[in-house]
């Protein structure tokens, strides 16, 4: 005999086989998801050479400059703002040139000189950019201070090379430190107080004194 299948018949039979192979009561509590395994990374043995000084440390190789100077040397004048190179704060020289420590790793700068705000002065001999900060006021809270003076520094020395920045008007001429040519090399380093006009007049001074 010929069997005949409805629509109805066909979902109540589907319905008891899901509910058959389902194990668990639809109102039980979600079951816990397993912890991923955790990820050992070995310490890595280096030596940096910051401000003038061999520090022997062992790092993570993921660890940035940045972090390395401030949770390992606890040199905290290098400051983190956006910790994506886009704010300056985290600027330094390493061998005479600026870089944003963030976006570098601890372990590309064994054998380089590092210097932070910390190795530029000291309270009782200040650099020269640091009296001309405090003589013109360019700062209002600090935070971006001590990447702003890094900066100009590395700016400086830009210029007195004949390193031409995008507003340069002759490549190959003597390098002249008007106010378009240093907010040009100075436009790396973010000032949320908006004190701009004060820290380009200060790296002015310098910039003619030098």
């Amino acid at each position: 005999m010929e069997n005949h299948w409805t629509r109805r018949d066909f979902m109540t039979t589907g319905a008891a086989v899901t509910g058959a192979l389902v194990a668990t009561p639809w109102n039980s509590p979600p079951q816990a998801m397993p912890a991923p395994p955790t990820e050992s990374v070995p310490g890595l043995a280096m030596t940096l050479k910051v401000n003038g000084k061999a520090h022997h440390l062992t790092l993570d190789p993921r660890t940035s400059l940045l972090d390395a100077l401030r949770e390992h040397l606890q040199l905290t004048g290098t400051k983190k703002g956006c910790d994506h190179g886009q704010c300056g704060a985290c600027t330094v020289l390493v061998n005479g040139r600026r870089i944003n420590s963030c976006l570098s790793l601890a372990v590309m700068h064994e054998g380089d000189s590092v210097t932070t705000i910390e190795g530029l002065g000291t309270p009782e001999k200040l650099h020269p950019l640091q009296a001309a900060f405090v003589k013109h006021d360019g700062f209002q809270c600090g935070y971006c201070t001590p990447g702003q003076i890094c900066s100009a520094v590395g700016a400086l020395k830009e210029l007195q090379a004949g390193i031409p920045s995008h507003v340069s008007a002759d490549l190959n001429g003597p390098m002249r430190p008007t106010d378009p040519e240093l907010r040009e090399r100075m436009s790396g380093n973010l000032c949320r107080c908006g004190a701009y006009s004060n820290i380009i007049a200060a790296v002015r001074e310098v910039a003619g004194e030098a």
